[in-house]
């Protein structure tokens, strides 16, 4: 459950199209986050760069879903990761229906394994592969999704 809350501040006329932007989203633990149209797409002042975008809400979520999944395969292969860290970026360009949309994200992880047991390259391409297979946001999006991630041992 989420819950989107925006607010017209009594100043604006809101007609003229200078309205804020700003609002929040709460999700069912309790916590809120200030979010905003993005400044590439509505200008500053009436949107808040330091507030979190839908557009890179959706790439944070991507990146998020693919990395638990992944964590979650390795360790049950008996792969011991340490840390995960991915700068996932999306495109935003038009679809095969002329409209905007993010049509690509790109996943780059970069993986640290430490233990007895080590992966191979291939086997961190087939935890990648299962990872995406199986992530729940990836199989629920049109948005082409690669990985070019790294990995090393501790």
């Amino acid at each position: 459950i989420s819950r989107v809350y925006w607010r017209r501040q009594d100043s604006e006329r809101f007609v003229d199209l200078k309205f804020s932007r700003a609002h929040s989203w709460e999700f069912d633990g309790g916590l809120k986050i200030p979010a905003s149209s993005a400044p590439s797409v509505v200008p500053v002042p009436c949107s808040k760069p330091e507030n979190v975008d839908p557009e890179e809400a959706f790439v944070a979520s991507i990146s998020s879903c693919h990395m638990l999944t992944f964590i979650w395969l390795a360790a049950r292969e008996k792969f011991t990761v340490d840390t995960y860290e991915d700068v996932a970026i999306g495109r935003l360009s038009r679809n095969d229906k002329n409209r905007m949309a993010l049509t690509c994200v790109r996943l780059a992880p970069k993986i640290v394994f430490s233990g007895s047991k080590l992966p191979t390259d291939a086997d961190v391409e087939r935890l990648h592969h299962g990872a995406h297979e199986q992530c729940f946001i990836a199989n629920s999006v049109s948005s082409e999704i690669t990985v070019e991630g790294s990995w090393t041992c501790a």
